[in-house]
């Protein structure tokens, strides 16, 4: 148990040292939604959510209490709300308390570590893991954090994982292929595609030529991240 209690420590260390970085470097302005490669980025993440949730049987959000892990400010999950979800069951969690400062007051924001999430068991109906697991570079820290997301999922709940499958050019990150996904939740029932036109190319294009990126998005080769819907095993 120490061990992993130490693990853990230094990987969150290293996660923090590696966002201040980052912050130093102003890399947080590509993440505004006035910025065309991200706002490809997201309208493109947004309508892919949504059919995979209707895949999922989802018609609404209401009524469900939905967790994100790596919230940061908690933009997605008050985006949330257009889909019908309650502010008061909108939960978010960040290793860094300082991401969440500036968040929607309506919503439940806490300062945790993904591998030990506050929340009782089967407290979620969905639970969100946006590229927040690709930022863990340890791998039995990823396995801890990836058996805290089912622990608090509902039986019939889904996790919605969204992450890289590389990014050569970060080398504070690790892709997560369909192999190691399904290494995580070796039980699981997943459903997963590759998505998302790799992002040195939409930065490149999306200012210039839209239409560009509309088209070449269409390349599976050419896509960088997984979006997969995950359901809990079924005991028996």
């Amino acid at each position: 148990m120490r061990s992993s209690l130490t693990r853990s420590a230094q990987e969150a260390r290293r996660i923090r040292a590696a966002y201040e970085r980052r912050g130093r470097r102003g890399a947080d302005a590509r993440y505004s939604l006035f910025e065309p490669a991200h706002l490809f980025q997201s309208q493109s993440l947004e309508r892919a959510v949504i059919r995979s949730l209707r895949g999922e049987g989802y018609r609404s959000l209401a009524g469900l209490r939905i967790l994100d892990t790596g919230c940061g400010s908690g933009s997605w999950l008050s985006g949330l709300r257009r889909y019908g979800a309650a502010a008061s069951d909108l939960f978010g969690v960040d290793l860094r308390a300082e991401a969440l400062g500036g968040a929607d007051p309506g919503l439940q924001l806490f300062a945790a570590a993904g591998d030990l999430l506050p929340f009782a068991s089967g407290s979620f109906d969905l639970v969100c893991q946006l590229t927040m697991l690709s930022s863990v570079l340890d791998a039995p820290v990823r396995r801890l954090i990836a058996s805290e997301l089912l622990r608090v999922l509902r039986l019939e709940g889904v996790l919605l994982w969204y992450d890289f499958t590389v990014n050569p050019f970060n080398h504070d990150t690790h892709g997560i292929g369909l192999r190691e996904l399904r290494g995580l939740f070796p039980e699981a029932r997943i459903h997963a595609g590759r998505m998302t036109l790799a992002p040195p190319l939409t930065r490149l294009l999306a200012p210039r030529c839209w239409p560009a990126c509309v088209a070449l998005e269409q390349l599976p080769w050419l896509r960088t991240h997984l979006l997969a819907t995950i359901r809990r095993p079924v005991a028996g």
